[in-house]
């Protein structure tokens, strides 16, 4: 909104020459998330426990976390804002790119938003039905899928995908590529969920994937630096980087209130909607293989539940870990919650800055 109504101004006012730039309009969308989820915070937390919308912890959890009962859930409200506003007023509304990757974080954030409401309000133990949320996933990722596939500017998703550290090669997923797209759609939307169990985790190491595809991004809508690194130049996908710094700066404002001991929990209304976008982001840079290593922790995470699940199934109720996800069996062999938290922060670092390498080690 603000590119479209100052930038034009520009042959008048030159100093608004600066909203021709997505290095600026980042900037202003990140600092812009930050405010608006510091803001609205104290007010959605306060809406939430006037009509008790609080978090009801599972009976066989860990022992520490009876004492989170009662605080209010669904914050993932104010991620949505922190993300949705800034995007709107700083970046370029007519690119493709950026609309659709609005969509896919809003239709998430609307499947957990009614996934929050059957637990915390109607008091439904399991919330909505798994079989409902993953065909509200898959539809998602087929919409996507469909609108990438035949309506992208150029024609450039050709059923390829990138190979992290190889230059000249792809693979070709050939009549498997629109099942591909909501495989990654809906794997990353759920490892985020998985990862949502102690405070600040999930939340902390999202602002680091988004960073380190911010950067991937910007370099990938640069013919120069892509030219330059020899990565594929994607025309009009620079604008994702603002969505990139206004997810970045929402999630610095949600730990905010997120961080231990939490005031609010995001709830799946915040981290379906964070994975998915993650997600959408990576298949529009043809980087999909990347949120493996960008997201090593959510992968860990999922992987931990679906080994405990095998486990427990075909080998006569033996168990990997001592609970899952994964944060929960540190937990239980005697890390404070914390410890856990900062632990994990630290491999996602890591992992983000592994990701960034890959733009050179090829």
């Amino acid at each position: 909104m603000l590119y479209h109504l100052l930038y034009p101004l520009s042959k008048y006012v030159s100093g608004f020459n600066l909203f021709k730039y997505i290095t600026f309009r980042t900037a202003g969308a990140t600092i812009t998330a930050i405010i608006i989820s510091l803001i609205l915070g104290p007010f959605f937390i306060g809406l939430l426990k006037k009509y008790q919308v609080a978090e009801t912890i599972r009976a066989d959890g860990p022992a520490s976390h009876q004492k989170k009962a009662g605080t209010p859930t669904m914050g993932g409200l104010i991620i949505l804002a922190g993300i949705i506003v800034p995007t709107l007023l700083w970046a370029n509304l007519t690119n493709f790119y950026v609309m659709v990757v609005l969509l896919v974080t809003l239709w998430l954030g609307l499947i957990g938003y009614m996934d929050d409401y059957l637990k915390a309000i109607k008091h439904q133990k399991k919330g909505m039905v798994a079989r409902k949320k993953m065909i509200g996933q898959i539809l998602i990722g087929l919409l996507f899928a469909l609108l990438i596939t035949y309506m992208a500017p150029g024609n450039q998703y050709d059923n390829t995908t990138g190979i992290p550290f190889l230059k000249n090669f792809v693979l070709n997923l050939g009549i498997l590529y629109i099942p591909w797209i909501i495989l990654v759609i809906t794997a990353s939307s759920n490892a985020v969920n998985l990862t949502d169990g102690l405070d600040g985790l999930a939340i902390g190491l999202c602002g680091l994937a988004f960073i380190a595809f911010g950067g991937i991004v910007y370099v990938s809508g640069r013919l120069d630096y892509s030219n330059y690194l020899q990565i594929e130049y994607f025309p009009g996908t620079g604008e994702l980087t603002i969505v990139c710094g206004a997810a970045v700066g929402s999630a610095l404002g949600f730990l905010w209130f997120n961080s231990h001991p939490a005031q609010v929990f995001m709830g799946d209304t915040g981290s379906l909607a964070l994975g998915g976008a993650l997600g959408a982001i990576a298949v529009l840079l043809k980087k999909e293989l990347l949120l493996v290593i960008v997201g090593g922790v959510f992968v860990a995470e999922a992987l931990s539940v679906i080994l405990q699940v095998l486990s427990y199934r075909y080998r006569g109720g033996k168990r990997i870990f001592k609970m899952a996800p994964l944060h929960h069996h540190f937990e239980l062999l005697g890390w404070a919650e914390s410890k856990v938290v900062t632990r994990f922060w630290i491999i996602g670092a890591l992992c983000a800055l592994l990701t960034l390498a890959t733009l050179k080690i090829r």
